[in-house]
């Protein structure tokens, strides 16, 4: 057999497009994928960047920044409104929250006692009363907050973000996850690119001195051997992209692969605390008695850190504490609420007045939110169940208008009756926040042009300096 006597497959027409247009597949795919590249966002941008503090399983707005004095009056009665379907259907009495509110800063912006430190942020803030999900399960309610759909296998918001407007360091991905522990119910597909290339996926950071696994490379690897290898490897891809017609998943991977060699240099450095200043580790509660702020806080310093280095958007899922499901209160509020609000209250305090004092909060937009809330009702005698009806989040920094609190839930905190925010709204908002037009960023998929926001979304003007 003479393997010189075969012909050479002929090439396909996308194949010879690729090639004869001196790598046409490639410009187009660049189109697609934004590749790393920034974009200048619109002309209406406020902010950069975006730290979102997720806070898994539903906080209690009755609890944390929605008072509802009807409850004290009702406390232990049956409950004086009508009842919606629950998860876990075991409904109790009225329930008051066991913590006082009180009006902060010059806004008198209403926040429980269990925030004493955010508290100082009061005039920061925009509270939002009157957010709504379409779901009530964790999972879908998930998916639903994170990516605009109640299912799995949509793009996440971050991923949206570093599709949109690519990332300022060529060296860190666009897209972080600084996981304190608690991967969300639904799993990483929240944090997917979805049908977006992807490069577009989130990084999954923990925090700790290496966030990343197998970032070094062995010791006895030398580094001569590396950039060998590396040349090899660039070769191969650069063939076999070629032979391909410059397959997006391809080119994707071939991104994945360089930016990853590009990190093992900027990653340890990034999570490297020991350049902070002793203050600023005990400000943020390096040094806390309790573990999971002291975990909280390396997240939240962690996220200034990678913004300061043009990460585009960052997520931080929180820390578990002994014997609580998240702030997933179904029994026992009060220890769930009260720790998890011990883990999370002073280092986020300390991220905003740091952003601040850093001249970086402009820039900003830090989002407070869980996928819904809690029922002012009892769940059994001593919890809560879930509630997407009326709940609360906040933002604060990146073209925020600071000390507003916008819409209202009933006289129980049940329902919203004022102002209706969904979460497309809130989509809508942040993307507008960083100059871009919900309405425009598309990509096609499946015959359509499709976007975060499905085909809803309003911006919350009021909200919007």
């Amino acid at each position: 057999m003479h393997c010189h006597r075969f012909a050479h497959r002929p090439l396909t027409r996308r194949q010879m497009l690729a090639r004869c247009a001196c790598g046409f597949g490639g410009v187009a795919l660049a189109g697609l994928t934004g590749a790393t590249t920034p974009q200048p966002p619109g002309a209406r941008a406020r902010a950069k960047n975006i730290i979102f503090l997720y806070m898994d399983g539903g906080v209690s707005q009755v609890d944390s920044f929605d008072p509802k004095p009807a409850l004290d009056r009702y406390h232990g009665k049956p409950f004086g409104a009508k009842i919606e379907p629950t998860q876990f259907d075991a409904v109790g009495t009225t329930l008051a929250s066991p913590w006082k509110f009180a009006q902060h800063g010059e806004s008198g912006t209403w926040v429980s006692e269990l925030f004493p430190n955010v508290s100082r942020s009061a005039d920061k803030l925009a509270v939002v009363r009157s957010m709504v999900s379409d779901f009530s399960e964790h999972n879908t309610a998930n998916y639903f907050l994170h990516t605009g759909f109640g299912q799995a296998g949509r793009p996440s918001m971050g991923a949206w973000l570093s599709y949109g407007l690519g990332c300022e360091a060529n060296d860190l991905p666009a897209f972080v996850v600084i996981n304190g522990g608690l991967v969300p119910s639904g799993g990483i597909d929240n944090f997917a690119s979805g049908f977006l290339p992807a490069l577009h996926q989130a990084t999954m950071f923990k925090p700790q001195r290496l966030p990343v696994a197998n970032l070094a490379s062995p010791a006895s690897i030398s580094p001569t051997r590396v950039r060998s290898m590396r040349s090899l490897l660039a070769s191969l891809d650069a063939g076999v992209a070629e032979r391909y017609a410059h397959d997006d998943a391809i080119e994707s991977a071939i991104a994945n692969y360089e930016l990853a060699y590009r990190m093992q240099l900027a990653v340890p450095d990034v999570a490297s605390l020991d350049s902070e200043p002793e203050y600023i580790r005990r400000h943020y509660g390096l040094d806390h008695d309790f573990e999971p702020t002291r975990i909280f806080a390396r997240e939240c310093l962690l996220a200034r850190r990678l913004i300061e280095r043009g990460v585009r958007f960052i997520e931080i899922t929180c820390p578990r504490t002994s014997g609580n499901d998240r702030w997933d209160a179904h029994g026992g509020l009060i220890k769930n609420h009260t720790e998890n609000a011990l883990a999370t209250d002073q280092p986020i305090a300390a991220l905003l007045e740091d952003l601040e004092t850093r001249g970086m909060l402009d820039e900003t937009l830090v989002v407070w939110a869980g996928e819904f809330g809690r029922t002012p009702f009892a769940q059994g005698s001593d919890g809560r169940d879930h509630n997407p009806f009326g709940f609360s989040i906040w933002m604060a920094g990146g073209g925020i208008r600071g000390g507003t609190t916008y819409g209202r839930t009933d006289e129980f905190g049940y329902r919203v009756v004022e102002n209706r925010v969904t979460i497309h709204d809130l989509h809508a908002t942040m993307l507008h926040l960083l100059g871009i037009d919900h309405t425009k960023l598309t990509y096609r998929f499946g015959g359509r042009d499709m976007r975060l926001t499905d085909v809803h979304g309003e911006v919350v003007e009021a909200i919007v300096a």
